[in-house]
């Protein structure tokens, strides 16, 4: 027989299955500690059993010797003995082993000892009710019939090994069926059949008993490895744990975590440990003034009163500062409900107390600079509203952005730049005094003024000017950045905060577009500007969904041989109830907002499709850096020249030097798919804003193109020409073409021509006109040879790109 583990929740639900009927890997230890105590058990009442058997053996030889074998009666009475003494003498010798803690092969040696020597005297008794019972007259038998009975009645009390039990009982009962089939019928047919009865029910009961036997030492083992675990992990937890168990006896002196209580409050161990300390007396003497003396009255209550007590939080005062303590405390009683002291758990909070005061301060305030953040701001914003309507005070809120603060930022790495913002917080605290200085995010500051009046408010922002723009010395670096500033106040400009904000930045916005390094107050055309661009946005986004947008083109003339070389395409938008919109209003729109690309790509659509029917015309395309820096730009090139069917030499892309300002891998990345595919790359409003011949060596454009500002003076300006003569050269040079813009005169056309330039574009030959007239337009053009009559009219219409620089 082998048990296997039973877990405690199968026990519970299965109180009848017994251990060694459990299935399963098991737990290993607990299966062989189980099998350890049923073998003891066993051993035990074994010395019980074998006394009894060898005195009954013995009484049966007397009562029967003057009617029985005398052979048989010693053979009986000295077999039951001597079986009788080998199980006391195992008994004590495996007691002894197991007293020590026995192994698995002693265990197994054990149960096999056990059941031979049960088997044993279930045989050596088995012959009694066979040899005896037929030949005797009734007294005897009854005789006999009650020591069988009382035999087999010891499968009961041999121990919770079942098959010990069994194999002393059955072969007893065996025994008994022989006797009675010798006895005469029908009494001998009747009393073997009570005796199967019997038999039965006390096999099915000692199989129950050894069950139940069995779950018992298993649940022992269990409650015993479990209550070594808790012990472990109750010394583990108040060893290395931040909480700790505390209890105290009926008069409030500390029984448990002395030495725990010494270390927390700072006092020696050796003085506490001889002392009688009380609870109340440790809560009174080292309690915190302030607020949160109130719980440790709260406590001290509550253990006056036998109440429980939870989560309450308390302050004291200590050899290592103050320290926070979180006590849970519940009263004791005993079954007559006599107080027994209190049990409960303490927690050592301190720590999480510091990191939520953090918290709490970091929710309100900048990590970086300590000065209050967007939060707090917002507060401040709604304070200063609600005060000015409340009384007649006039309060104003700077808006600040620092100018420059992004290329010292890349250049010099985030450290610098974290420490630069931190010193511009500093000076702004210094220059600002009383008024609150906020950080709302990146280089983005403000400040809240309370009571300004408007000279004051105009000399401090004066002064954050200044003081700002001064240079910072960070380790051996010395930076310099500027600041630009919006005002708005309050009730002059806006009466809640969100006004507030917006008309502060709007003058931010006027600030920057003014030069930066300036501070501008809020003007009500600001607002009126910026109502008037959102307009414009929404109205713009409906014209490009109905289709209301259109594009022009303007023919670009070779000035070598006077024939059309190809057009640029420029957008036109006739808004209803308005009239034709400049692109120059247009375009810094959209790129603001973004929706330049999508702009940029129905104008790839709409060009390239209407260049098919040119007969090998080339068009070009502005498109905005915004879009030409998006990383799928060449495949969105590419899918449009798959649809449209345009080859891909016939398309020309213009692009600003501003696309290759602070540029990423992914423009360099975009510009040479391009010219992989065949499509020709020009830099446009070449020698203007950001120009740089740097441009021209990083990467190989095939045009460049002369701004028309070079063009528009060039006969009385020798200077002018020097630029659009060294511009030619250089382009000859890198085996570029030259194109000029705003071509309007015969004069400039031929100075043009003398300087090698290689094409013209300008309304000397035509404005941009519809697609629909670019047959007519290259056939007049080619035609005739010159430029357009004298008395032809300029087109009224502005001619601007589609995208430029912001």
């Amino acid at each position: 027989m082998s048990i296997t583990e039973t877990s405690p929740a199968a026990a519970r639900s299965r109180p009848d299955r017994p251990v060694d009927d459990a299935s399963g890997s098991g737990n290993h230890r607990l299966r062989h500690e189980t099998r350890v105590a049923m073998l003891g058990e066993t051993l035990q009442l074994a010395n019980y059993s074998a006394v009894t058997q060898a005195a009954v053996a013995v009484a049966l030889a007397y009562m029967f010797w003057d009617i029985a074998a005398h052979a048989y009666l010693l053979g009986l009475a000295g077999a039951v003995t001597l079986l009788c003494a080998l199980t006391v003498a195992a008994a004590r010798r495996y007691r002894g082993t197991f007293g020590a803690g026995a192994s698995e092969h002693a265990v197994r040696r054990g149960f096999a000892v056990s059941k031979l020597l049960a088997f044993a005297l279930g045989l050596s008794w088995a012959s009694l009710p066979a040899v005896l019972l037929p030949g005797m007259d009734n007294a005897y038998r009854v005789i006999l019939v009650a020591v069988c009975a009382g035999l087999v009645s010891d499968a009961y009390v041999v121990g919770p090994i079942f098959g010990v039990a069994f194999l002393l009982a059955a072969p007893v009962v065996a025994g008994l069926f022989v006797g009675l089939l010798g006895c005469e019928a029908p009494v001998g047919q009747y009393i073997a059949i009570l005796l199967a009865v019997y038999a039965a029910f006390v096999f099915l009961s000692a199989r129950r008993m050894c069950r139940l036997s069995c779950q018992r030492l298993w649940d022992r083992a269990v409650v015993q490895e479990q209550s070594e675990t808790i012990g472990l992990l109750l010394k583990d937890f108040e060893e290395g744990a931040s909480d700790w168990l505390w209890e105290t006896d009926g008069t409030g002196r500390l029984h448990h975590s002395r030495r725990r209580f010494a270390g927390l409050l700072g006092r020696d161990r050796e003085d506490l440990e001889a002392e009688d300390l009380n609870v109340l007396a440790v809560l009174r003497e080292f309690a915190a003034e302030g607020a949160a003396r109130g719980d440790v009255e709260a406590v001290i209550a509550a253990v006056k009163a036998r109440l429980p007590f939870r989560d309450l939080t308390v302050s004291l005062r200590t050899a290592q500062g103050t320290r926070w303590w979180t006590l849970n405390g519940k009263p004791a009683f005993d079954r007559q409900g006599t107080f027994l002291g209190y049990r409960g758990v303490g927690s050592d909070v301190t720590a999480s107390r510091a990191a939520q005061a953090r918290i709490a301060f970091l929710a309100g305030h900048d990590a970086l600079t300590g000065l209050p953040n967007r939060t707090s701001f917002q507060g401040a914003l709604e304070d200063v509203c609600r005060e000015a309507g409340g009384a007649e005070r006039r309060s104003a809120l700077f808006y600040l952005d620092l100018d420059g603060f992004k290329a010292v930022n890349d250049t010099c790495g985030h450290l610098v730049g974290d420490r630069l913002l931190k010193a511009v917080a500093a000076r702004l605290l210094a220059v600002c005094g009383p008024h609150g200085v906020f950080r709302l995010g990146g280089d983005e500051f403000a400040v809240v003024v309370r009571d300004a009046e408007r000279a004051g408010s105009e000399a401090l922002a004066s002064r954050i000017v200044a003081e700002l723009r001064r240079p910072y010395r960070i380790d051996e670096a010395l930076l310099e950045v500027g600041v630009s500033v919006g005002i708005a106040t309050v009730p002059g400009d806006a009466l809640d905060a969100s006004s507030l904000l917006l008309r502060a930045d709007l003058a931010l916005y006027a600030a920057k577009a003014d030069g930066k390094g300036c501070w501008r107050t809020f003007d009500p055309a600001l607002e009126e500007k910026a109502q008037h661009h959102r307009q414009l946005d929404l109205d713009m986004r409906e014209a490009l969904a109905a289709d209301a947008m259109e594009l022009h083109y303007q023919p670009l003339v070779d000035l070598r041989s006077g024939r059309v070389a190809g057009f640029e395409a420029l957008l036109r938008w006739n808004k209803p109830g308005h009239g034709w919109v400049s692109p120059g209003e247009v375009i810094p729109v959209a790129e603001a907002t973004g929706f330049i690309v999508e702009i940029g790509r129905w104008a790839l659509g709409r060009a390239c499709a209407d260049a098919l029917a040119w007969n090998g015309l080339r068009v070009a395309v502005n498109i905005s850096s915004i879009h030409v820096r998006m990383p799928g730009f060449h495949e969105e090139v590419a899918a449009v020249l798959r649809e449209t069917g345009l080859r891909p030499d016939l398309l020309e892309i213009e692009i600003t030097e501003s696309v290759l300002l602070d540029h990423g891998a992914e423009v360099l990345e975009n510009l040479n798919r391009l010219r992989a595919q065949g499509v020709r790359i020009a830099l446009d409003d070449f020698g203007t804003g950001y120009s740089s011949l740097s441009y021209l060596t990083e990467f190989p454009f095939d045009k460049v193109k002369v701004d028309r500002s070079f063009v528009r003076d060039l006969q009385g300006r020798p200077e002018k020409v020097a630029v659009v003569e060294a511009i030619a050269r250089m382009a000859r040079a890198l085996s570029m073409t030259v194109t000029v813009e705003g071509v309007e005169t015969r004069q400039q056309l031929d100075v043009l021509r003398d300087k090698r330039c290689d094409v013209a574009q300008g309304f000397l030959y035509s404005p941009a006109r519809p697609a629909s007239e670019v047959a007519a337009l290259v056939a007049r053009i080619e035609g005739a040879g010159l430029p357009p009559r004298e008395g032809d009219p300029p087109a009224a219409r502005p001619v601007l790109p589609l995208a430029r620089a912001s």
